[in-house]
């Protein structure tokens, strides 16, 4: 049983909101607001002509054209309940971040509307919670909703193209348009903003971070770049608090329309190799986004230089993110963490415990102050739930006893128990336990079958990995060959193309070739993977074996048709 939350110690105004309603985004600097909803309605010749005006708005009255596809969901209701809210339509909803931005949206009151190519497991969340939901870009995506003209506002995912039917025809209707990065700049304004960066460990960090202060009492906002368990398997989170935790994602700029309180940084890495052309492009993106920090804040990030990526201190006192990353301003503070004793957060000890992840002996400037368990396994989960520790008493500072303050967090980092898709278990058949993880970059994998040494120590374990865009293989196929050391087996299946092309010639077979250390095999078709996992497992039912799928693309779904068909 999770402990109760606390009564919060938070002052908590609940009508102090940031503004997204009709008077700060519709008109987007038109002078005749009703002239615009007319003229939007004339020129959208799939909407009825039957319209009414209330408070200085259009509804429209008719029912919305017949879709026979996944477009078709919600789109039958015929309340108007968040009609003086306003409607807000996101293209390209089906990724993570989009759908949290959309369920927040929901949550706030907004009618929600979204499209995208191909349906997604995000999309069953967000229809269950009342969003119109469209397969497929279509202008007439933009005038489904019976009781409204157009929407207030677009919203645009970084991987839908400017020419997309949907952009020009909001454009040309004069709808404002808003890429990710520009909406979460809008959103977040008014909040005290603790947003969580880095290129790996974001989703695990921000949840955990968000879970901790939820559970001490904080009735906050959240934004997670994936579903968490324990927000009743959303990743969004409506709260009363000033307090905003968001994922600040770095693809395509993204976080650079953000101005943080608290920014954590949990390590920088060469990752999207598609968006920055070198290591030295992502450095300074990280640089700017820091320097969007609001003047008294504070920067919260890893201090250790174990590893490629991470962040390191300098002994001058200043802080360096990687190579020629320096920070000297004095406009916020700077607080590290991490395994080496020279930071201000550190953990000492660690060691595997017997809830599955890891024990370790927490220290402050060099003092032992708490003995942390974690259900997550992983040295890397035990760097995120020390970023969680430094965020948290920055955010409470002198409002608690500092020793009441770690005790809290304490208690409840040992019941926080991940989010999805991060060393997810799947099931359990037999002797043989499945179970999925994101991880699509070589840091990733390293990290994950390093958790799952340590959770297995002497079980064997099979890894089928997709890689995840032909760019990123191409350019860290030799990072990859050695970042499988800690399985047993590996099965490499083709390449998930997601939004690109192969104008690198590169396969999946040629990464399955370079693999050093396990025996590795190229298998091009998921369903031939599960076809031989079934075999195998089948032929020896009670073998002690550990199947881990890993990537970001469709993989996921060869564990649970494993284990339904293991099932039956």
């Amino acid at each position: 049983m999770e402990p109760p939350a606390m009564k919060s110690w938070l002052n908590s105004p609940t009508n102090h909101r940031p503004n997204l309603g009709p008077s700060s985004i519709i008109f987007h600097g038109k002078s005749n607001p009703h002239q615009i909803r007319k003229t939007n309605i004339i020129s959208t010749p799939s909407l009825s002509s039957r319209c009414r005006i209330k408070t200085n708005r259009i509804w429209v009255s008719a029912k919305p054209p017949h879709c026979n596809d996944a477009g078709k969901y919600n789109s039958e209701r015929s309340n108007i309940r968040n009609a003086d809210k306003g409607w807000i339509h996101f293209v390209g909803v089906g990724g993570c971040g989009m759908s949290a931005l959309a369920l927040l949206a929901l949550k706030q009151g907004y009618e929600v509307s979204g499209s995208d190519i191909v349906w997604s497991s995000y999309m069953d969340r967000l229809r269950e919670a009342g969003a119109h939901l469209y397969v497929g870009h279509s202008e007439l995506n933009l005038g489904k909703l019976s009781w409204l003209s157009f929407p207030d506002a677009v919203v645009t995912s970084s991987a839908i193209p400017l020419d997309n039917v949907e952009i020009l025809h909001a454009k040309s209707a004069g709808i404002p348009v808003y890429k990710r990065g520009d909406w979460l700049g809008k959103i977040t304004v008014d909040y005290n903003l603790i947003a969580v960066s880095g290129s790996h460990g974001k989703s695990t960090t921000t949840s955990m971070i968000a879970y901790v202060l939820k559970a001490m009492g904080d009735d906050l906002t959240a934004l997670i770049g994936a579903q968490v368990p324990q927000f009743s398997g959303e990743n969004a989170i409506h709260g009363t608090s000033m307090n905003f935790v968001i994922e600040a994602d770095e693809y395509d700029g993204c976080f650079l329309g953000l101005s943080p309180h608290i920014a954590v940084v949990t390590n920088i890495d060469w990752e999207h190799v598609d968006i920055f052309p070198s290591e030295e492009t992502v450095r300074a993106t990280f640089r700017r986004f820091i320097s969007k920090m609001r003047s008294g804040g504070h920067v919260i990030l890893c201090g250790d230089s174990n590893e490629k990526g991470a962040t390191v201190s300098n002994a001058s006192g200043g802080v360096k993110l990687g190579p020629n990353l320096d920070l000297h301003d004095k406009s916020f503070r700077i607080t590290t963490y991490g395994i080496s004793d020279f930071n201000e957060w550190h953990a000492s000890s660690i060691c595997s415990n017997t809830l599955g992840g890891s024990d370790y002996k927490l220290c402050h400037r060099k003092r032992h102050v708490a003995d942390i368990s974690l259900q997550v396994p992983g040295v890397h989960n035990v760097l995120n739930s020390l970023a969680v520790t430094a965020t948290v008493s920055t955010v409470i500072g002198e409002q608690r006893p500092f020793c009441e303050t770690i005790d809290l967090v304490k208690l409840h980092l040992k019941y926080f128990k991940g989010v999805s898709r991060r060393f997810e278990m799947i099931g359990e058949f037999h002797g043989c336990q499945i179970y999925d993880d994101y991880a699509h970059h070589p840091s990733e994998v390293r990290a994950v079958l390093q958790a799952a040494r340590q959770k297995f120590p002497n079980k064997g374990i099979l890894v089928i990995f997709q890689p995840h865009t032909y760019s990123r293989l191409a350019v860290l196929k030799s990072e990859f060959a050695t970042a499988f050391g800690d399985a047993d087996e590996v099965i490499i299946t083709e390449i998930y193309a997601a939004r690109e092309t192969n104008l690198w010639n590169v396969s999946g077979r040629d990464l399955a070739l370079s693999i050093v250390g396990p025996s590795a095999e190229f298998i091009p078709s998921l369903t031939d993977v599960v076809n031989k996992l079934l075999i195998q497992v089948s032929a020896h039912p009670d073998r002690d074996i550990v199947i881990l799928t890993l990537g970001a693309g469709d993989v996921t779904t060869v564990g649970r048709k494993l284990l339904h068909t293991l099932q039956k």
